[in-house]
């Protein structure tokens, strides 16, 4: 893909705001935001990012794919433009799983068709796994299992310090720490281990800061600090076996070759559930590619074909949909 600079980032962000449609899902805490792309008359993909990103991680994606069929790119809780939870609870990703849930119920969708990234895509293995007769397709990106956790008892204390901080810390009513966007480039290309380039964190940064109040030309980041607490799903390596077990429809798993996944787990819980899957389910598809993390950000092309291809071969399919937007 042909290199861009931030400036020509933040002006694609403002080309794409003019080419999507608004969404905004009334749920019980709040609202879920997100954005539409293309066909509006069909069931559209549904499209979830990963930890401490928004839904402008496929910014730069979903324009390459196919255009008879829609994407709804929305943010989850805490992150982007969604509602937070409210104060005094903490993040799971089984909450997470349950917002598939409500979306899929909302539009009143009989199947669901999902493009996910990182924690979206482990949200994502779980729900198909749960759900598998309502899933008729899944496209994960760079991500897919949960993690097996060495010493739960560790993670849960540091968890449950962690949220009482960022909890207090929400109700205080001063504004979190602001920065100049030249330092949230940086700290977003730090903190995401040089995955997203500088030159693509604007993707991320549209839907992800707000305009300081208290000093001009400064912004602070909008995601709910309670975040960095988010409690995983402590499946045991048993449980993820059964749950690829059930997973029957096509799965197709990308792997960044220079990606920071391969240091979550132990590897051989990956490869366990790759072969399982590739035993059980004749649909399943693995695909490795040249790139870090956020590869479908940053160098859309390298995944846009084999996604392209997969949705083609497997998307056209019972896409009527009951609900409008």
């Amino acid at each position: 893909s042909k290199d861009v600079t931030d400036g020509e980032a933040i002006k694609d962000v403002r080309e794409n705001s003019k080419k999507v449609t608004r969404v905004r899902i009334e749920v019980p805490w709040g609202h879920i935001s997100g954005k539409w792309w293309g066909a509006k008359n069909t069931r559209p993909i549904l499209c979830i990012h990963g930890w401490m990103d928004n839904s402008g991680t496929f910014d730069t994606l979903i324009p390459l794919l196919p255009k008879n069929i829609g994407y709804l790119a929305i943010d989850l809780p805490g992150h982007g433009f969604s509602s937070p939870y409210p104060p005094g609870m903490n993040y799971s990703a089984y909450d997470y799983v349950w917002v598939i849930r409500r979306i899929q119920e909302i539009y009143e969708w009989d199947k669901i068709s999902i493009l996910c990234h990182s924690l979206g895509a482990l949200i994502t293995f779980v729900y198909a796994g749960l759900y598998p007769e309502q899933v008729d397709f899944v496209i994960a990106l760079d991500a897919l299992k949960p993690k097996v956790m060495p010493d739960v008892v560790a993670y849960l204390q540091e968890m449950l310090t962690t949220v009482a901080i960022e909890d207090e810390r929400n109700l205080n009513p001063n504004e979190p720490p602001s920065y100049s966007y030249d330092e949230l480039i940086e700290r977003i290309h730090i903190g995401t281990y040089k995955s997203v380039t500088p030159e693509h964190a604007p993707y991320i940064l549209s839907r992800g800061v707000r305009k300081s109040t208290k000093y001009p030309d400064k912004y602070y980041f909008n995601r709910d600090g309670r975040l960095k607490a988010l409690k995983h799903m402590l499946l045991s390596q048993e449980n993820c076996l059964l749950l690829s077990r059930r997973i029957n429809m096509p799965y197709m798993y990308i792997r960044a070759d220079q990606s920071v996944v391969k240091f979550w787990e132990e590897e051989k819980y990956l490869l366990e559930v790759i072969e399982e899957l590739k035993k059980c389910n004749p649909l399943f598809e693995l695909h490795q590619v040249t790139g870090r993390h956020h590869v479908h950000l940053t160098s859309p092309t390298t995944v846009s074909g084999i996604i392209s291809d997969f949705i083609n071969k497997h998307g056209r399919t019972n896409r009527k949909i009951k609900s409008k937007l």
